[in-house]
Formats: C-alpha cells, sequence, structure tokens
C-alpha cells in the first residue's frame, strides 16, 4: 500500500536498533547467565529491584507477548489462506496445533534449527523470484532501479522514504521503541543473547542480526514493490500478492518448500517466543506464590512436565487470541499498536536496569513506572485524535521519564542501594572482565 516507506520504517530502523544494541546492551545478557545463573530474562531482577517488581514487569510481559504471538498466527493464516484458500481460522488453528506439538517435544534447541532450516529454503525461494520479477520487469524496458517512476505514476510518493501515517518523526520514535524491543524488551531476543557463550559472542550475533535486517528484507520488499507493475488489478493485494508471485515465478515443486520455509519462519518466532514465556513464568512468576512449585521445579523431570503444562496453556490462549486478531483491529495493529507500544513499557526497566548509572532507581520507582506507562498506552487508545506519530513511543517515554526521574529522587534523598543489587550492576559494568563460572 505505501511502497519503500516499509524498509526505512521496518528494516533500517530495526538495523539502527540493533546496533546501538550491540554496543550498549546485548553483552550484558550473557553476564547475567555467566556470573549469577539466570535462564529467563526476567530473573535477575528480583535482586536488581525486587521480587515485587520482579512479579510486576513478569506478569505485564507475559500478557503482552501473548498478543505478539497472537498476531503471528493471524499473519501465517492469511499466508495460508492466500495459498491454499483455506479459511484463517483454519490455519490459524493448525499452525498454533502444530507448532504446539513441536515446541513441547523440542524446545529452544528445536526452535533454533527450524529457524535456520527455514532461512535456507527462503534464501532460495528469495533469490528465484526476485530474478523472475527482475526478468519480467526487464521485458518491459524496466528494472528494480528503474521501475520507480512508473509505481509514482499508480500511486504517488511510493518511492518516498516516508509516506502517509509513517513520517520521519515516527520513524525516529519508532527508533526509540525498537532499541528496547530488540536489545532484550522482546524476551525471546534476551534468551537468545544469554544463551550465547560470552558478551563478545552476543555482540557478534546482533551485528550478524542487524546486518540480516539491512539486506535481506530488500529481497522480499522489491518484488513486491514491482508486482504493482505486473499484477496492478488484485482485489486484496495485502492477501493475494505474495502468494501470487511465488506461484507464478517459482517453480512448482518449489512452490510447497516456499510454503513449508514460510510456516516455520513464523513457528520459529512462535514457538520461541512461548518457550520464553513459559521459562519466566516457571522460574519467576509460579515460585512467587507457591513454596510447593519452588520445591518442584529443582527436580529436572517434574519441571521439564510443568514447563510443557505451560507451553500447551499459553499456545491456546494465543490461537484463541489470534481467531479475534480484528477486534484488535488486524495484525499490523496488534504488533505495533498494541505490542510495539506496550514492549518498551516493560523493557524499560529490563533493559535501564542493567546499568549501575541508573542504581538509586528501586523497586517501588520502577512499579510505579510501569503503572505510569500502562496508564500512557490507554491514554493513547481512548483519546480519539491522540497523534499517530507519538502513539508508539508515548507509553515507553513515559515509564522511562518516571524511572529516571524516580531514581534522581532517590539519590537526592539519599536513600541507600541495596548490597546483592549494587554488586550484581559493578559486574555488569565490564561484561568483558567477568570470571566464567563453570557449569
Amino acid at each position: 500500500k505505501r511502497g519503500f516507506t516499509m524498509y526505512v520504517w521496518l528494516a533500517l530502523v530495526i538495523t539502527l536498533a540493533i546496533v546501538i544494541g550491540a554496543k550498549v546492551f546485548v553483552g550484558k545478557w550473557p553476564v547475567l547467565r555467566q556470573r549469577f545463573g539466570i535462564q529467563s530474562p526476567t530473573e535477575y531482577l528480583k535482586t536488581r529491584f525486587g521480587q515485587p517488581a520482579q512479579l510486576t514487569i513478569a506478569i505485564s510481559g507475559v500478557i503482552m507477548k501473548l498478543l505478539d504471538i497472537a498476531a503471528k498466527w493471524a499473519a501465517i493464516g492469511i499466508l495460508l489462506h492466500g495459498f491454499t484458500g483455506i479459511p484463517v481460522w483454519a490455519g490459524v488453528v493448525v499452525s498454533g496445533l502444530v507448532s504446539m506439538i513441536y515446541i513441547t517435544i523440542g524446545g529452544l534447541w528445536a526452535d533454533l534449527v527450524t529457524d535456520f532450516v527455514q532461512f535456507i529454503v527462503q534464501l532460495g525461494a528469495g533469490i528465484v523470484i526476485a530474478v523472475g520479477v527482475g526478468t519480467a520487469l526487464s521485458e518491459r524496458g524496466l528494472s528494480y532501479l528503474t521501475m520507480w517512476g512508473e509505481l509514482n505514476t499508480i500511486q504517488p510518493g511510493f518511492s518516498n522514504p516516508f509516506n502517509g501515517d509513517y513520517t520521519m518523526l515516527w520513524c525516529v520514535l519508532y527508533l526509540f521503541a525498537k532499541t528496547f524491543e530488540y536489545n532484550g524488551g522482546n524476551w525471546n531476543l534476551a534468551a537468545r543473547f544469554i544463551s550465547t557463550a560470552n558478551a563478545s559472542e552476543a555482540r557478534k550475533a546482533a551485528v550478524l542480526s542487524a546486518t540480516m535486517y539491512l539486506l535481506w528484507p530488500l529481497l522480499i520488499f522489491a518484488p513486491m514493490w514491482a508486482a504493482r507493475l505486473l499484477f496492478p488489478n488484485l482485489a486484496d493485494p495485502a492477501s493475494e500478492l505474495y502468494p501470487l508471485l511465488t506461484q507464478t515465478y517459482v517453480p512448482t515443486g518449489m512452490v510447497g518448500l516456499v510454503l513449508a520455509a514460510m510456516f516455520a519462519a513464523t513457528m520459529g518466532m512462535t514457538v520461541s517466543d512461548i518457550n520464553t514465556l513459559s521459562a519466566v513464568t516457571q522460574r519467576d512468576i509460579a515460585p512467587a506464590f507457591s513454596a510447593r512449585f519452588r520445591s518442584m521445579i529443582e527436580q529436572p523431570r517434574t519441571s521439564l512436565r510443568i514447563a510443557r503444562v505451560i507451553t500447551v496453556c499459553f499456545t491456546v490462549i494465543t490461537i484463541v487470541i489470534g481467531l479475534n486478531a480484528n477486534s484488535f483491529g488486524g495484525v499490523l495493529s496488534l504488533v505495533i499498536s498494541w505490542f510495539g507500544a506496550m514492549v518498551g513499557v516493560t523493557g524499560v526497566p529490563l533493559l535501564l536496569g542493567l546499568f549501575r548509572t541508573f542504581r538509586h532507581t528501586d523497586g517501588r520507582v520502577t512499579i510505579g513506572s510501569v503503572v505510569c506507562g500502562f496508564l500512557a498506552f490507554a491514554l493513547t487508545k481512548l483519546l480519539p485524535d491522540f497523534p499517530s506519530d507519538w502513539e508508539v513511543a508515548t507509553p515507553l517515554i513515559v515509564c522511562a521519564a518516571v524511572f529516571i526521574l524516580g531514581g534522581l529522587v532517590n539519590r537526592a534523598l539519599g536513600r541507600d542501594v541495596r548490597t546483592d543489587a549494587d554488586a550484581l550492576l559493578t559486574t555488569l559494568a565490564e561484561p568483558d572482565r567477568v570470571d566464567v563460572l563453570t557449569p
């Protein structure tokens, strides 16, 4: 619908967000595992801010991630409908059930393998589609570089970096939100960084991810931009265009592989999310309410069984939400207006809590910052004329302001920093000089 701006606000913004994180944030995540033995992203918050703040962030984050995962089910339902003609609701249910079985049995390792294999298949298919569309353009005397003039005649502004609601201000504010999300505010990404060997390896992973975000979307988006010229009369381009490109330019036997890869890509994201939700619930939320549960998770077999039950329950909930995605404004609204706006509210204390600079921000201030962030989010939804540029970033800005100002007030009042929290922050201050504990 909007053209080149999609690459700017999605690919370029996220690339910059991850580059910033590679320098500032991600090196601290493996240190938490090496030095303090944490496994879930919110586990360290108990030492840093106390259990009430940890629970507030963990429970809030679980609710948000359920919306994000549901949006992914809805998205794959739309794709399956475009490829096969099955109803969208059936695609959501089938995707959810297959993924539930897969992640329950295979865990995070199965997710990593799926991610790698689906990328290889998608890379091959993406190249085939790009070459096929490029050939079709050349038959019209055009190329990917020269097609923009004709595209702009069909829809003025199609080649603009900022188009419609996606203004320069919107992109700058979105960068602010994505910097927190893609460097640990989104828990499944924090889990990936936690699982790297050390701070240096975490940074390398971030740089590789940023590079792929810069290059890979061009291979996917360029044929779809060009397809506005090749297939100008589609009734519903959002659901018809990519399946039509695949069926037109990819050899018949490979179409099934592309569909499988798209399915696996969605499954790779969702199972990673659900795996992390299960870890947070099992290690950080449930033990706070039950001494019996705390003792149960110390037993490996029992712990695994509990994790699988939690995984199944969460998957069912997200399928139900995915079936009702239109109630939230559709897939894009779920991803941007709901999850994208709220993830920073829990991401601010999760990431800024890693830095000694903010050591005077305590648990009470942290809970207050999260509450204020969610109130700001509610305000953006309740006010009918709230500026679209500020919708995503406002909750995060409010949360960050309360978090930082509250810490400054504590410092001015001379309130002490907890000894265990201060020791944690001192260790994190130099992530490359950590003595690695033997597992």
